[in-house]
């Protein structure tokens, strides 16, 4: 493949692409293709290979087999390049924590060699975009999580990228934290920037992605969009039984096989697929089946992963 070969809409290419680590298999033989202006996404557990991929893609880690185009170029020949053109959010954050908020970005700015007044300008405008103008002279130090992170977000952006790589940008966060980076990503994809992230969090991909790559020991295992693995591998609803000790829940097996179209046994509840949860809690009822705890639910990709790899996303 050369320069150049990629479609006009895909800023990523990937064929047979893999990472070694000796004789430990990181990626392995994955194919993907990332477009223009989405919102792509790697779901998986940790060491699914994710971040391997990401840092592959990111130019800072090569490939050691298959072939890898970002924004149309080989990451081995014009790795400087591309680097300029792409924004960078690590797992952990890496800001100057000794520094103000208003030095990270300029600091951060020189590196990609802008002319100062055009950095300051930008960092004002992501000051704004990070809610975090009141802050700009305090100490980075200090601030909260959720602060660090919006500011980590908010200077992998000083460039003016085609296309920026969240690695985890959440994990770590209080649920109102979380909300507000969400906030700040759509803000980004309404502007045309091209998102990439990976995430352990089913909720977090099926609000954000179009389309999203479902990644266990290295491989991909699905792709599509949430609503389109939701409909491909699991029904409509799920019920949710919890019981009092495990014997209760494996009397329960046999009636689980009559009144859903199929179930998932787990160390501590069972989960019931069906398209209808009411009708399917009735008929529980007809025959005695009593839990704990009843719950009916819509499917999630917690749910896709499970018939997939039959394993939960947080094993």
């Amino acid at each position: 493949m050369s320069d150049g070969a990629l479609e006009p809409d895909a800023l990523v290419r990937a064929r047979g692409l893999s990472k070694r680590f000796g004789d430990f298999v990181a990626v392995d033989r994955v194919d993907f293709e990332v477009r223009r202006g989405e919102v792509f996404g790697f779901l998986g557990p940790n060491g699914a290979g994710k971040t391997s991929t990401m840092r592959m893609i990111s130019c800072v880690s090569p490939p050691t087999g298959g072939e890898l185009r970002v924004l149309g170029l080989d990451p081995a020949a014009r790795g400087p390049e591309i680097r300029s053109r792409i924004g960078v959010v690590p797992q952990e954050d890496n800001l100057d924590t000794e520094l103000s908020v208003w030095d990270n970005f300029i600091i951060y700015g020189r590196y990609f060699g802008l002319p100062r007044p055009l950095l300051r300008e930008r960092a004002e405008e992501l000051l704004e975009f990070a809610r975090l103008t009141e802050r700009r002279n305090d100490r980075v130090d200090p601030l909260s999580g959720g602060m660090k992170r919006r500011l980590t977000i908010a200077r992998s952006l000083i460039n003016d990228p085609e296309m920026v790589l969240l690695d985890e940008p959440t994990t770590g966060l209080d649920p109102q934290a979380r909300h507000l980076l969400w906030d700040r990503l759509y803000g980004l994809k309404r502007r045309g920037v091209t998102l990439i992230l990976t995430t352990h969090y089913m909720d977090e991909a099926e609000q954000l992605c179009d389309r999203l790559v479902v990644m266990d020991e290295g491989r991909i295992v699905d792709e599509g969009s949430p609503r389109q693995l939701i409909e491909r591998h699991v029904t409509a609803e799920v019920v949710e039984l919890r019981f009092a000790d495990h014997d209760l829940q494996e009397k329960a097996l046999p009636v689980a096989v009559e009144v859903a179209e199929r179930h998932e046994a787990l160390a501590d509840r069972l989960l019931l697929y069906t398209d209808d949860g009411e009708a399917t809690r009735t008929a529980l009822a007809d025959r005695g089946i009593e839990a704990v705890t009843e719950l009916t639910r819509r499917a999630s990709l917690e749910d896709v992963f499970l018939a997939l790899t039959g394993r939960v996303l947080d094993e």
